[in-house]
């Protein structure tokens, strides 16, 4: 009688393995399966400076010199954002203190410092002379801000020479000073040779967005605060402009992406979403069980990452609106490198970020194709990894 009891329980608990799965929740927490991958560099960190747009670029650009068959390169950001900020000094004075003067820039600052002024490696100029170990720039910005907007009060009534000096000193003193050449694997070197010698033309590197208070097929300079070059991107429409993600990356081309990182959907866990917040929206076979859910209930679920949310379907009309608004900002910047999809199909693309080896992903991040949608201010990519078809309509060569 003990016998068959055993044997009925074995039984009863095998069944309930083997056929009772479906009817238990599953683990449904985020799983990703990687379709593309390109090669990146190591992961960098900023940590308390406002240089993603030069961390993001270089991260991009040192993946074109693998691309290129140039090797591997580690590139200094502070050479960069040294004479961006000299750049923008000059300018400031230039336009009587109205562009934006703070340590944010664009993507395009970078391939112009490039074309103007060479690139060195990171070994040269690390830009740490300042007695600290990582990047901690409050200290440098303020003086240089508070340095610039005395000086365009112009108190002598005219700008003396001696200003330019200064101002540069300050960059020296923090940064370390601009080399007139240097040393680099057995080799000398100017910036501007170094730069020819990697063999990327800034020339080559197209910006696009996609806005409609602009009319397609046409250029314009982003109305951020950022863009102080008055950079122009290439307009597209938005399902046009999300063709050249997946076109580009399947050819080998890797994406520099601007972006805004202040969304609830954007984790620190390592992954970006765009969730749908009214419940009676989320449709599909798994409906039923959204429709009971509370707003707070939601909200958790959004922040553990747990189980996969559903998202908003994003329109050419939504981006308009949470840009003009000031929903979409000029944020942050960052590198696409890679597609994945979860295991319900969605597809991701695998972003390599600048805040160290932070989230679950060791400063890697699985961002939605629905926030990329939703939330991209422009990209940066190479103007051959851009469709013909598309290139033919924005004119470029």
């Amino acid at each position: 009688m003990k016998r068959f009891l055993f044997l009925t329980l074995s039984l009863v608990f095998a069944f309930n393995n083997v056929f009772g799965q479906d009817s238990k929740p599953a683990n449904e927490g985020y799983q990703f399966s990687i379709i593309k991958e390109l090669p990146v560099t190591k992961i960098k960190n900023q940590n308390r400076t406002s240089t993603c747009w030069s961390f993001s670029s270089l991260s991009f650009m040192e993946s074109e010199l693998i691309r290129n068959g140039k090797g591997e390169h580690d590139l200094s950001e502070m050479f960069v954002v040294s004479r961006a900020y000299t750049d923008k000094g000059d300018k400031y004075i230039r336009t009587s203190g109205n562009i934006n003067f703070a340590p944010g820039s664009s993507f395009g600052d970078v391939l112009t410092v490039w074309k103007n002024y060479g690139i060195v490696p990171e070994s040269v100029m690390p830009g740490l002379n300042y007695g600290e170990q990582t990047h901690v720039h409050n200290e440098l910005d303020a003086t240089l801000a508070g340095f610039i907007k005395a000086l365009v009060r112009n108190p002598n009534g005219k700008f003396s020479p001696a200003w330019k000096t200064g101002y540069q000193g300050i960059l020296d003193a923090y940064l370390g000073e601009i080399p007139k050449t240097f040393t680099y694997n057995g080799k000398e070197y100017t910036p501007k040779s170094f730069a020819l010698e990697l063999g990327l033309d800034p020339d080559n590197y197209v910006s696009i967005t996609s806005y409609n208070h602009h009319p397609f097929y046409t250029q314009f300079a982003l109305e951020i605060p950022d863009n102080w070059r008055w950079d122009k991107s290439y307009n597209l429409p938005i399902d046009e402009f999300m063709t050249i993600f997946d076109y580009a990356i399947e050819n080998g081309y890797t994406v520099l992406w601007g972006s805004d990182v202040s969304e609830r959907g954007f984790t620190r866990k390592g992954i970006a979403i765009v969730p749908e917040t009214e419940i009676s929206n989320m449709s599909g076979s798994d409906q039923q069980r959204w429709l009971g859910v509370s707003a707070s209930e939601l909200s958790s679920k959004i922040n553990s990452m747990e189980e996969i949310v559903p998202e908003k379907k994003i329109t050419q009309e939504m981006r308009q609106i949470a840009f003009d608004n000031g929903q979409t900002t000029d944020d942050h910047g960052m590198h696409i490198y890679g597609i994945a999809k979860d295991q319900k199909g969605n597809k991701y693309y695998m972003v390599k970020n600048s805040w160290g080896e932070t989230g679950d992903y060791k400063g890697l991040w699985y961002v939605s194709e629905n926030f990329v949608k939703y939330k991209t201010m422009n990209i940066v990519v190479h103007k051959n990894s851009v469709p013909q078809t598309l290139k033919n309509k924005l004119g470029i060569k």
